[in-house]
């Protein structure tokens, strides 16, 4: 092993019964490991994002392995730059991923899991199926599979409101995604809730569909909520293309900004170009 950064992302719906004791045990880990990121904790489970030395989240899966009920998390390894995160937060909420809508619980119901390899097949062999986007709109402007539905979310949240978008999808069969696979476990489950009757999840998120077929079927990066804001694979080669609008001049591009608007924040796509001439200092559309 060498001296380069990873950043792990991985979730598991499991009972927790003491989050707030895990919650120190994580901190005691972590700070130990020089692990900078983010972790929610529940009762219903663990979601977190991690980065640090690659010898150093390689000892923290080791040593999450051995925590019981832990020992098959899946953690999905990218390469970062170490500056993904500006510290370490760990919290503990009602869910780790918010819904809001009471038992909604994939320990209970949750979509069929479809590996990348299994939807790639479908998707080669021209298998009628329809890949549902469940990922927040402003994520879906980078990158995304082709021919999917993009749901009009803005936060996770609002999943009740996609159902009269997929009503006519009831009796079709069904794959959502999302980054690394924890909200369409509860999303799958809502759909299945109300009346959905063939619904899968692309196990593992797009981000393992992406590394093992890089730029083929999902076009453009993958928005990712750390400091790298996207990331893609084999992003020089001929086959990736760029997706993202500058929403000032609408040229392509992937480079996300914040506006500079304190009372906003919002995250949106802005070339270099549009952004030097606004003096580093950019605004969204909402104040132009």
């Amino acid at each position: 092993m060498n001296n380069s950064f990873k950043t792990l992302l991985y979730y598991k719906y499991v009972d927790i019964d003491d989050p707030e004791q895990e919650k120190q045990n994580q901190q005691l880990l972590c700070k130990s490991l020089h692990l900078k990121g983010r972790i929610i904790l529940g009762k219903e489970g663990i979601n977190g994002t991690v980065e640090g030395l690659e010898k150093d989240t390689q000892k923290y899966i080791e040593e999450v392995h051995k925590i019981p009920g832990f020992e098959d998390i899946w953690f999905k390894v990218s390469d970062s730059n170490g500056e993904g995160f500006p510290r370490l937060s760990i919290k503990v909420r009602d869910e780790i991923v918010t819904t809001g809508i009471k038992g909604l619980d994939p320990r209970i119901s949750t979509g069929k899991y479809l590996t990348a390899g299994e939807m790639h097949e479908w998707i080669e062999k021209g298998k009628k199926f329809y890949i549902v986007d469940m990922r927040n709109d402003y994520e879906h402007k980078s990158g995304y599979f082709k021919d999917s539905i993009l749901v009009p979310i803005h936060h996770f949240r609002e999943l009740p409101s996609v159902l009269p978008v997929l009503e006519s999808l009831k009796g079709k069969t069904i794959v959502t995604v999302c980054t690394g696979g924890v909200r369409c476990e509860k999303a799958s489950g809502f759909l299945i809730q109300n009346g959905f009757e063939d619904v899968y999840q692309l196990y593992g998120g797009i981000v393992t569909y992406m590394e093992k077929y890089p730029n083929q079927d999902f076009l453009g990066k993958l928005y990712v909520f750390d400091g790298r804001v996207t990331m893609g694979f084999n992003t020089d080669s001929q086959e990736h293309v760029v997706v993202g609008k500058c929403e000032k001049c609408g040229k392509s591009s992937d480079n996300y900004v914040n506006c500079s608007d304190l009372s906003c924040h919002l995250h949106f796509i802005c070339c270099k170009e549009c952004k030097a001439e606004d003096k580093g200092q950019p605004m969204c559309n909402n104040h132009n």
